[in-house]
C-alpha cells in the first residue's frame, strides 16, 4: 500500500549550536516541537525520525515518537532519509521536514504534499515565501526565481533576480521542506554533486543541474528556525507568549 512520509533527520552535532535537537522549551525537547507539527498534518500516513545519535533515538522514544537509527557515514539529511525509505517498501511519497522547524504549519506541510503527489510533472515540491528586495541581499537567506506554472528555475545564494530595472519583479525566499516522489529521492542521493550545488552549498540544485523539477507553493509566514542561541530565545518568546 502507497503511504506518505514525513521524515525528520536529526543530528547531534552542529557548528552553531551543539545538540539542538535536544534543548528543551518549555519543558520538551525542539525535536519534540517538530514531530508535533508533523503529527498534525492531515496528508500524511507516517512519521520517522531519522537520526544517528543515541541521545536523540532515546528522547524521541521517550516522548513516544518513531525513530530509527542511520549510519554515521551521512553528509547530509537527504541521505540519512533515504536510508530509511529503502528499509519501507510502502513509501511513495517523502517530506523532508527539517529538525530545527518548531513553528513550521502543519497545512504547508500538508501543501507541500499534495504538490508532489498530484503534480505529474513535479519530482520535488518546496514552499517559498514573498521577501522585500533588502531581504534578498542576506547570503545566508536563500532566495528562488520560479517560472509561470510555479516550478523553480534556480536557487541561490545571491539577490535574484538582478534588477538592472528597480521593481519589475518579485523577490522570494527559499523555506527548506522538500517533499519527494520516492524514485526522485532515490535518484537525487545517487547522483554525483553538481558544479551548482558545488558552487552555492545547494543540494536542491543537484536536482535542478539534472532536469528535475521543483513544483513551489507560496507561503506567508516567516520561519523561526532554530541555528543560534538568539533563534532559541526567540523561539522562547513566542512560546511563551501562547501558554
Amino acid at each position: 500500500m502507497s503511504k506518505t512520509a514525513i521524515i525528520i533527520p536529526a543530528r547531534y552535532g552542529s557548528s552553531r549550536l551543539e545538540g539542538k535537537p535536544l534543548l528543551k522549551v518549555a519543558e520538551k525537547p525542539i525535536i519534540q516541537w517538530v514531530y508535533e507539527k508533523a503529527q498534525q498534518s492531515k496528508l500524511a500516513d507516517i512519521i520517522i525520525v531519522a537520526t544517528d545519535d543515541e541521545r536523540i533515538f532515546n528522547a524521541v522514544k521517550a516522548f513516544g515518537g518513531n525513530v530509527e537509527m542511520t549510519s554515521v557515514e551521512h553528509k547530509c539529511g537527504s541521505d540519512r532519509i533515504k536510508e530509511v525509505v529503502m528499509r519501507h517498501p510502502e513509501i511513495s511519497y517523502i517530506v523532508n521536514l527539517q529538525g530545527d522547524e518548531p513553528l513550521i504549519k502543519p497545512e504547508s506541510i500538508d501543501e507541500v504534499i499534495k504538490n508532489v503527489k498530484e503534480d505529474l510533472n513535479a519530482d520535488i515540491s518546496t514552499l517559498i515565501r514573498e521577501i522585500t528586495a533588502e531581504e534578498a541581499e542576506n547570503p545566508n537567506l536563500v532566495k528562488c526565481v520560479v517560472d509561470n506554472y510555479g516550478f523553480a528555475m534556480y536557487f541561490s545564494r545571491s539577490k535574484i533576480p538582478f534588477e538592472r530595472n528597480i521593481g519589475k519583479s518579485l523577490f522570494y525566499g527559499h523555506l527548506g521542506i522538500y517533499g519527494y516522489k520516492r524514485e526522485a529521492l532515490i535518484k537525487m542521493t545517487e547522483l554525483p554533486q553538481s558544479s551548482y550545488e558545488q558552487a552555492e552549498s545547494l543540494e536542491q540544485l543537484r536536482a535542478l543541474q539534472n532536469g528535475m523539477k521543483i513544483k513551489t507553493s507560496k507561503v506567508d509566514f516567516i520561519p523561526v528556525g532554530i541555528d543560534t542561541i538568539e533563534d532559541l530565545e526567540q523561539f522562547k518568546n513566542i512560546i511563551a507568549k501562547t501558554v
